[in-house]
């Protein structure tokens, strides 16, 4: 019996860092315009709110980086997919 695929263990804290790389950026962006909006619309508390989670994200961003190059360096030359 062939399998389509290859078996390898796969870390769950790791196993969708590039999902989350890509939510995470759109969190940082959205996060940024609905906070520039909310100061526009002088609506104070909303604006630091949404300034706050862009400050999560961009950690969130820092720590998936981290986990993709020690990923890199354990499995060079293995390409990772989107969902992977």
């Amino acid at each position: 019996m062939t399998r389509s695929q290859p078996r390898r263990r796969v870390n769950a804290a790791s196993s969708a860092l590039n999902l989350r790389l890509v939510l995470a950026l759109f969190g940082l962006v959205s996060m940024t315009v609905f906070a520039v909006v909310a100061f526009a619309a002088d609506v104070p508390w909303l604006g630091v709110g949404c300034a706050v989670l862009a400050v999560v994200a961009v950690v969130d961003l820092i720590v998936i980086q981290r986990r993709r190059a020690a990923r890199r360096r354990e499995e060079p030359g293995v390409r990772h997919s989107l969902f992977e």
